[in-house]
């Protein structure tokens, strides 16, 4: 539908020889009393522009423009509900295989109801990567890679042959076969265009900001390429694939400005972290970060693209950088068409998106960071944003580790561990030959484990591996120990999984491969592996010494993430570091050293090697960055970027409108979702005597509540397999079984370090059955189930915290939870929630622990009518066990209208089909 453009907004710009129709906001602001749009920062600008595009007096209307025009006024705020549609959907093969998954049952559903299955189509395009797949199982060898995606297609066929089908079945849809490159930096490096163009109903070419939602939380790297781009669960993405706007408030804006450079020695990584602490301390959730100032000016693309990333693990929905000098190079390196980039420049600088020297918009609140004040740090051992100056992480690791061993089984060890007074606690394992609490013998091996050591070092994840700057300081660091001697400690697993094949293409040139191959560093996979938990096993002789001796090993990875239980099952301490640090990492092994002023390793000619003997300048790494990444290896490497290896040409699927669901698969399962869907919407009606599945503290991730990693055959997910004469060898993932809601909803709040605190002190995924006996939290929410007794899920703090895991929503709705009361909400889930047709509440003024819930309550949540509000207050009753009554206020966090129109109706996707149908 064309805008109405109340606002006359429309206008045209020439660039490269050719005329664009475009939405001005400078007009906008004069013919229709804006005000001075000017001084909004860049991010608000594209959303802005949004608005006047799309404007048609339903679901965009004058009053959704005008607003923007007043936030500055309002000193940087003016939450007002907005109708938003992003250009494009991004997606990775762990989320995006359940989504197709159920474009396929709604084509099935659709028909049932009497539609046209051709009507699901997505109607914006979608990129799917397949990236999440690969597993590290062969490492520090030549044949790895091969190896591994061997293993790749043998175990996810079934998956690959779904999506092959949906490539075929969908308009609008398009698969980057597997060994190409993680989903953010193939979207960096390619997919993205900062201006997209594309011509409307009348036959025009309308340039517009390129604007995307992905379903993995770290689409966000693409605003280091001022692209607006953010994660959203599956379940929203579907939507916004189907045409539903995506609903959202005015966010509020945070300024970071940027002054300065960065010293000698010091990383994008180590700035990274120094942002994640800052901006979390600062508290940005639900709230843009943008990042402005003079020290921009000094800082490379791949450097800002490092920042956007982590915005998940600040906290915010997105960090963006606006267009300047530095984007336009960083375009033209990458191999885009000139003729695009010469539009980008002239969009920017003609609607006043570029940032130049006198760029200074109205924040709502600002922080200011020198990069020179930025230190080489690591962050962990359970969050990313536990940034700990690297020459302090030696001790505070001994601190983390006395606070565990306090109860040590050998009093006379608690002892020895205190140094003098004023000193910090040591490590309780000090190398030695003496075992005890700490420490562990490895079978048939000459070498002692200890609380740690460091079993696996990973280059790995969008966060870095879209950096050449930090790999090819990873390489120098590599070559430089390599000329002194120095490998991996025997008890490390090694590996190298980079976010696109250009990155092998420059470290190839560069001769810097060989040099990490020396060290063990091999190319395991074009993936994102360790940092999503696909880690692959560690030698069973470690595992076996891990495991008997209750050691806390280490893993330094240069991920995004490292949340317990998530890199590996035998890795309690994660931490996270810049891709030259995992390499000296790997070389030291232990955790306990120093490692800027302790010996890493001894020399072949039996002297000691110190960390400043084989860090490479910041010249040396820029020289060699300038003169072996270059635009040629982009434009070869993305030539026919869809087209796949052999194995993926080979990958034979049906030309069917429907997916025929094979009965026996085990990855592919057509959901339950839109069985026995009546034509109408239904109510929304009260919750009574809801009893409570599990009780949740503090930071409870997505990855404590979504299937993720491995799992285990006693587990209810390997008993699903088991009975079906699935070998353990063949288990896969829960990630690689996304499109199996069996699977799923027996692995949803499985976690090996999900603690119900029903249960005293136990880890795993239980809870208390209807018994009042201990058993798995599925097995206790089937007979639930079976008793017609709603659910209920209560947490604590910034609940849903991490990754966009839809299956996070699905499998707690699939578990029969009606409501999830928790303390706050993280953005994500909150809307994913919703869109499963679970309705979130959040405590006011009190929590669990004021009120003292044990679990065993009742709960009766009143006041949910259809008539409902958003963000209303509603009465909840809660009976304990001794029968006492207590009523509270709590907040439905339904946000905003149409969301409580998805909830009516079951949830998004059963808007959305009912929708279709009508339109039929």
């Amino acid at each position: 539908m064309p805008s109405k453009d109340s606002f006359k907004s429309k206008s045209t710009l020439t660039a490269a020889g050719k005329t664009y129709t475009y939405y001005s906001l400078e007009a906008a602001a004069k013919n229709g009393g804006l005000g001075d749009v000017s001084r909004l920062p860049a991010a608000l600008k594209v959303l802005l522009e949004n608005m006047l595009r799309f404007e048609d007096g339903l679901t965009v209307n004058e009053d959704d423009i005008r607003a923007f025009g007043e936030w500055a006024d309002k000193g940087g705020q003016n939450p007002r509900e907005i109708a938003y549609r992003p250009a494009r959907v991004l997606m990775q093969d762990f989320t995006g295989v359940p989504a197709v998954v159920d474009l396929a049952a709604m084509r099935d559903g659709i028909k049932a109801l009497g539609g046209s299955a051709k009507k699901i189509n997505p109607l914006v395009p979608v990129d799917l990567v397949i990236d999440h797949s690969v597993m590290i199982d062969e490492f520090g060898t030549p044949r790895a890679f091969q190896a591994n995606v061997d293993l790749e297609y043998e175990r996810n066929m079934e998956r690959y042959t779904f999506l092959k089908w949906g490539q075929k079945a969908f308009n609008n849809f398009r698969v980057v076969p597997p060994g190409t490159g993680i989903c953010h930096q193939v979207n960096l490096e390619y997919l993205a265009q900062t201006i997209w163009s594309a011509p409307n109903e009348a036959g025009e070419l309308v340039a517009y900001p390129d604007t995307l939602v992905g379903t993995d939380s770290h689409t966000t790297m693409v605003n280091g390429l001022a692209v607006l781009g953010w994660g959203v669960g599956g379940i929203e993405a579907e939507a916004a694939m189907l045409g539903q706007p995506v609903s959202m408030l005015i966010p509020e804006v945070v300024g970071f400005k940027v002054t300065g450079a960065m010293t000698e020695g010091v990383t994008a990584t180590d700035l990274v972290l120094k942002v994640v602490q800052m901006l979390r301390k600062h508290g940005v959730v639900n709230k843009f970060v943008e990042f402005y100032g003079p020290g921009l000016d000094n800082m490379p693309l791949a450097d800002r693209a490092t920042i956007a990333n982590m915005a998940p693990e600040y906290g915010a929905t997105c960090g963006f950088f606006p267009i300047d000098d530095e984007t336009i190079r960083y375009l033209r390196q990458t191999g885009r068409d000139e003729d695009r980039i010469a539009l980008v420049e002239a969009y920017a600088k003609q609607n006043g998106f570029w940032r130049g020297a006198d760029y200074a918009p109205v924040y709502t609140s600002t922080l200011h960071l020198d990069l020179g004040d930025v230190v080489p740090a690591i962050s962990g051992p359970k969050r990313p944003q536990d940034h700990v100056a690297l020459d302090a992480a030696a001790q505070v690791f001994g601190e983390y580790i006395h606070g565990l061993r306090k109860p040590a089984k050998a009093p006379e060890l608690q002892k020895s561990e205190m140094t003098e007074e004023g000193g910090a606690p040591a490590p309780a394992s000090i190398p030695g030959d003496e075992m005890g609490p700490g420490r562990g013998r490895v079978d048939g091996q000459d070498y002692i484990l200890n609380d740690g050591s460091v079993v696996i070092a990973s280059i790995t994840s969008c966060t870095n591996t879209s950096n050449p700057y930090v790999l090819i300081g990873a390489g120098l660091v590599a070559r430089k120990a390599r000329a002194l001697g120095l490998t991996r400690k025997p008890w490390v697993k090694t590996s190298l999984a980079p976010g696109s094949q250009v990155v092998s293409e420059y470290l190839n040139a560069a001769g810097l491969q060989e040099d990490l191959d020396a060290l063990g560093f091999n190319l395991v996979g074009y993936g994102c592996t360790t940092c999503i938990g696909n880690s692959g096993p560690l030698a069973p002789e470690i595992s076996k010494s891990i495991n008997e001796n209750d050691l806390v090993a280490v893993s330094v990875l240069s991920g995004n993430r490292n949340f317990e239980g998530r890199i590996s099952p035998d890795v309690r301490a994660n931490y996270l570091a810049s891709p030259p640090l995992v390499v000296a990492y790997a070389i030291a092994g232990d955790m306990n050293i120093d490692i800027t002023k302790d010996a890493i390793g001894t020399s072949k000619d039996g002297k000691p090697v110190y960390l400043k003997d084989i860090w490479p300048t910041t010249k040396e790494i820029a020289d060699m960055v300038h003169a072996t990444v270059t635009r040629q290896m982009f434009m070869s490497k993305y030539a026919d970027v869809f087209k796949g290896d052999e194995k993926w040409q080979g990958v034979q699927t049906t030309d069917a409108e429907t997916y025929d669901w094979p009965v026996s698969s085990t990855y592919i399962q057509n959901p339950p979702y839109f069985r026995g869907m009546s034509a109408e919407k239904g109510d929304i009606h009260p919750i009574k005597g809801a009893r409570v599945l599990a009780l949740l503290g503090d930071m409870i991730t997505t990855d404590h509540i979504s299937p993720a990693g491995s799992f285990k055959a006693n587990s209810p997910a390997g008993k699903y397999l088991t009975e079906r004469q699935v070998p353990v060898k063949d288990f896969n993932s829960y990630g690689s079984r996304r499109g199996n809601h069996e699977i799923m909803m027996r692995g949803t709040f499985a976690n090996i370090r999900i603690k119900n605190e029903m249960l005293d002190g136990v880890e795993g995924g239980y809870t208390l059955g209807p018994d009042g006996e201990q058993t798995s939290i599925y097995d206790a929410a089937m007979a639930w189930i079976d008793k017609g007794v709603p659910l209920v899920i209560i947490g604590g703090i910034e609940y849903g915290a991490g990754s966009s895991r839809d299956w996070a929503a699905k499998g707690t709705n699939l578990l029969g939870v009606k409501a999830v009361i928790a303390e706050s909400f993280e953005r994500i889930h909150r809307s994913n929630l919703v869109g499963m047709g679970v309705i979130p509440f959040e405590f006011i003024g009190e929590g669990r622990k004021s009120l003292d819930l044990k679990g065993t309550e009742t709960f009766d949540i009143e006041g949910l009518g259809n008539d409902i509000r958003p963000l209303s207050t509603v009465p909840c009753k809660i009976t304990y066990a001794d029968g006492t009554v207590k009523t509270i206020q709590i907040k439905c966090r339904i946000d905003t209208e149409i969301e409580v129109d998805y909830v009516k109706h079951g949830g998004v996707l059963h808007y959305v089909l009912r929708d279709l149908v009508r339109a039929s």
